[in-house]
Order: C-alpha cells, then structure tokens, then sequence
C-alpha cells in the first residue's frame, strides 16, 4: 500500500520543514505545500489541490499540521477522505485565539468592527474580516486526529486542547516544559520521538 503525507507549515514556516519529518516517518512519502497565504480562505484551494492531486497518486493519504497549519487543514479538508491527522502545536478555536489577542492589545471588537484592521505591538494583524469568517464557517473535523501538544503552549490552551481530544476522540501526548514553537535539540528530539510512534 503507497502512503502518503502532506505537510502544511505554520506561520513562518515551509515545506522545507518536511525534511525534519522525513527520518521518522517510515513507509510515508512526504510532500509538501509553501502557502501563499495566511488566511482560511485564501488557503483552502491549494491544501485542496494538493490533497486531491495525491489522493490520485496514493492509496491512503495522511496531513500533518503545525500551528496554524493544522487549523487550516481541518477547514480546508473537512469534507475530504483524510487517512488520519498529526497535529503539532495546533491552533484547534481560532475564533478563541483571536479573541485572546484581542484582549492581549486591549481591542475591543466595536473598535475592531469599525476600523476594519489593528496592528498590534506583538506584531500580529487583527481583523474583523477574519473573525466575522471563522465564526460563519465553524469545522466539523472527523478524520481521526493524534495531536503533539506542548505544555507552555501560549497559543492554544490545555482547555481548549483536553476539550478538542474529548470531542473528537483524539489521542494526545504533552510535552513538559515544551513551548509552542518545537525548535531545540530537546524540543525536535521529543517531536521526532512522536512521530515514530504515531506514525
């Protein structure tokens, strides 16, 4: 059986990441997508076209997520016939985190509303466009999901993480100590470590 994975990359990421993957995934041919953008929408035809090109391809064929990435493959391939999902640090309510970053710059969303935009000082870019379009167009994910989730995480809370695994079944593993961003030697020794068991 030929089994695929496609990577999609977080915030600052690429597809050169699928290279890290590449020693601890045994029996998948990796591919992966740089996307050209940064939001649900102007994303969801290329993972689409991705994943149906490899679907052509493969027997089976499984996503790994990181970050954001992951937020955009469960919108993205909602309604796809995904084999199963490895997220990484995944954004699981984005709704919920653009509200926290609402609250980090003091925005309150009258204000977001009628400005249309906000730069923050942390250097993100809030948008009332986005979060009138996450609320309209809420993901029902069934594809069975394994998630690797740090413990300082400061994107998305073990809240929000223990509910997604309680909703949806899925089997998580926490990193102590680890940070939202898996970049040390201890850090992508514990991801690669993961990945052999999941995998």
């Amino acid at each position: 059986m030929r089994k695929a994975l496609l990577y999609i990359h977080g915030k600052g990421g690429s597809s050169k990441e699928t290279e890290q993957l590449k020693p601890f995934c045994d029996g998948y041919d990796i591919h992966g997508i740089d996307l050209s953008d940064f939001t649900p929408w102007g994303t969801e035809e290329q993972i689409q076209t991705a994943f149906e090109r490899l679907k052509k391809e493969y027997d089976c064929v499984s996503i790994v997520g990181n970050s954001i990435g992951a937020y955009f493959s469960m919108f993205a391939l909602q309604n796809s016939s995904v084999e199963k999902a490895f997220f990484i640090s995944p954004i699981l309510d984005m709704e919920r985190l653009i509200l926290d970053m609402m609250m980090w710059a003091n925005v309150t969303e009258k204000e977001l509303q009628e400005q249309g935009t906000i730069q923050t000082e942390f250097g993100e870019t809030l948008s009332w466009e986005y979060l009138s379009f996450v609320r309209d167009h809420p993901i029902h994910w069934k594809t069975p999901t394994v998630i690797l989730y740090a413990e300082h995480d400061n994107m998305t809370s073990q809240k929000i993480v223990d509910s997604f695994v309680s909703t949806h079944q899925a089997k998580l593993t926490v990193m102590p100590k680890g940070e939202h961003w898996f970049h040390t030697s201890e850090q992508l020794a514990f991801l690669g470590e993961w990945l052999k068991g999941v995998c």
